[in-house]
């Protein structure tokens, strides 16, 4: 049924996956308008249980994945290549990093860049532990240690583990760009049956709420933004008219493609973000202050960073990290399969080392700089300024607004606002637009050409999401978005172990058990119905193609380059010595301390 259901849709992607997960989706936002009360009191009471009961493994886990990540790098599997052993980089150092910078960063930064330390400066995190007093010079350090941890390391960690993955089992691999992907090595052909499917559509479920949680946040700044400088209410009302506004551009994005849409978006994102974070650094009068505050600040997070990433406010007991680490740990990783393809997919030809060295410290390195600036510009308005921001994000709890009462004291306040406005659109039209894109693609299981209305589907989806969570929740809609995405969270961070074993599995078994030289390759796979459909179409070749995962060379055996070998003349077969005989021989390397003959006679 679903199969003819799809042909009449005139769909191109995998029916079980795509029906799988739209109606999921579709079922939580009519069950969200229809019966709003006692699905919000539902999802309260099992958030409230998770943070009760395993806020400490959302904590204990990024900080494995961090362990594991700086292992495997620093290991003898760093040298692996993530694609074919003799490909360069697909891009040079300045465009990968380039685009790094562009990979979901920006939406964070804008929301976070004040909110976050200001809201830490008025109320500190462990004020009840270490006797910190709001608004002090203590309470300002420690809110950088704890802006640092939330945003750098910890942040990208969450990305590069299944970027990572999915950059191995794609380019080495050759398998489709889905997260069942990753678990070959433990389920085999499974990744094509029942266990493959749900582990997709669990995928895709929380790639959309995790970017519907993003744009539910963009949506709160921006009505903030707009009740600040115009008077435009914040209610529901506006919040759709924003949500839909966001939605339509992502799909207008959507229509025209990569090299139109997200490319030309990303690239005024870099350039004017950059440039507001110059005007605050250069026109806020605390340039020194602030560089000093930075470096200063990224010593003291170095040194605390053992205490922050195992730190569970076990003796307080205050819940603050319920409603920040937890929180933020467990949206990030819902839309880590998003980021991870595209840091994948941009990463061909460059070594383990490489990879995890590259997307931790690149877009880390920015965050540091990027809060350092807003951070100690707000420190410096509060301790020596008008103040104020402390009271509307703390006192009013106002954090989406955070950002532009800090522009009120700047120069032009008005027209950088309005521009912070636009930068903050342009960021989440792009988030929705690149989501819309992979997720089609996790749905396929390809990435060649599938019909838009795939593609605008799923932007829908994000949009419907969105609105359920921020409009029609029945409670505040920050609380929403944080109760749902605590919950979304809890199966990703399980399938996160289960990932770092198959990876080390795969590994073991493409480079052999001596340091690799080269490893096995395998031929590109399929999903089962578009390879059938291939088959049908005569446009296509399905050659070189396969449904079954199945490697094309076997693993390179390195011989002991000590090993004596037996029964074999070398002076009647000189070949046989470079097939057979010793390392230098067989490598074709010079060895200046062969006695008069040319060999070995020790041997």
């Amino acid at each position: 049924m679903l199969n003819r259901l799809h042909d009449a849709l005139h769909l191109r992607t995998s029916p079980v996956i795509f029906f799988g997960s739209a109606a999921i989706i579709l079922a939580f936002v009519i069950g969200t308008i229809v019966f709003t009360d006692p699905l919000n009191a539902a999802v309260s009471v099992a958030s409230d249980w998770l943070l009760t009961n395993l806020g400490w493994f959302y904590i204990l886990g990024v900080t494995v994945f961090l362990a594991f990540l700086v292992v495997i790098a620093v290991g003898r599997f760093g040298r692996v290549k993530l694609g074919p052993d003799d490909e360069p980089p697909e891009h040079s150092n300045m465009a990968w990093f380039a685009m790094l910078f562009a990979a979901g960063i920006g939406s964070i930064l804008m929301f976070w860049g004040v909110a976050e330390p200001i809201s830490h400066f008025g109320a500190p995190p462990r004020g009840a532990d270490l006797g910190i007093e709001a608004g002090t010079v203590e309470a300002a350090k420690d809110a950088m240690n704890f802006t640092y941890y939330h945003f750098t390391l910890h942040t990208w960690t969450i990305f590069t583990l299944p970027a990572l993955c999915f950059a191995y089992f794609i380019h080495k691999r050759n398998l489709p760009p889905r997260v069942s992907s990753i678990f070959q090595p433990i389920l085999g052909e499974g990744i094509h049956g029942p266990v493959g499917k749900m582990i997709d559509i669990i995928a895709i479920i929380g790639t959309v709420f995790g970017i519907a949680v993003s744009v539910g946040l963009g949506t709160l700044q921006i009505n903030g933004g707009l009740n600040q400088l115009f008077g435009v209410p914040e209610n529901a009302g506006w919040n759709l008219i924003i949500i839909g506004v966001v939605s339509g551009l992502a799909l207008i994005s959507v229509s025209l493609g990569l090299d139109k849409g997200i490319k030309l978006l990303s690239n005024i994102n870099i350039v004017t973000a950059v440039l507001l974070l110059i005007f605050v650094l250069v026109t806020g009068g605390a340039t020194l202050f602030v560089v000093k505050g930075t470096f200063e600040s990224l010593g003291s997070y170095l040194l605390n960073l053992p205490e922050l990433a195992l730190w569970n406010d076990t003796f307080s007991d205050t819940g603050w990290q319920n409603t920040w680490t937890v929180f933020y740990w467990a949206w990030t990783i819902t839309w880590s399969p998003f980021v991870g393809i595209f840091i994948a997919r941009i990463s061909r030809g460059r070594t383990i080392r490489e990879f995890v060295a590259g997307v931790l410290a690149i877009p880390s390195a920015f965050s540091i700089i990027w809060f350092g600036v807003f951070a100690y510009s707000s420190f410096d308005i509060e301790m020596n300024g008008e103040g104020g921001l402390v009271d509307q994000v703390v006192g009013q709890e106002d954090i989406p607004g955070a950002l532009f009462a800090f522009l009120e004291h700047y120069p032009g306040a008005t027209v950088v606002s309005v521009i912070a406005i636009i930068l903050v659109v342009i960021f989440f039209v792009t988030s929705v637009d690149s989501a819309a894109l992979v997720t089609d693609s996790m749905a396929n299981g390809h990435e060649d050409y599938n019909p838009l209305g795939q593609r605008l589907f799923w932007g829908v989806a994000i949009a419907l999401v969105t609105a359920s969570l921020l409009v029609f929740s029945g409670s505040d809609g920050l609380t929403a978005l944080q109760s749902t995405i605590i919950l979304v969270g809890l199966p990703f961070f399980v399938m996160g172990f289960f990932q770092m074993y198959a990876l080390v599995r795969a590994l073991k078994e493409d480079a052999g058990e001596l340091p690799q030289v080269r490893t096995r390759e395998w031929a590109q796979v399929l999903p089962p119905e578009e390879y059938e459909r291939r088959e049908e179409d005569d446009e296509f070749d399905t050659e070189d193609y396969v449904v079954e995962p199945t490697y094309t060379t076997e693993v390179p055996v390195l011989s002991d380059p000590y090993e004596e070998v037996a029964d074999i003349d070398f002076d009647f077969d000189p070949d046989a010595e470079a097939e057979h005989g010793t390392l230098p021989a067989r490598t074709g390397s010079h060895r200046a301390d062969l006695p008069e003959g040319g060999r070995d006679q020790s041997r």
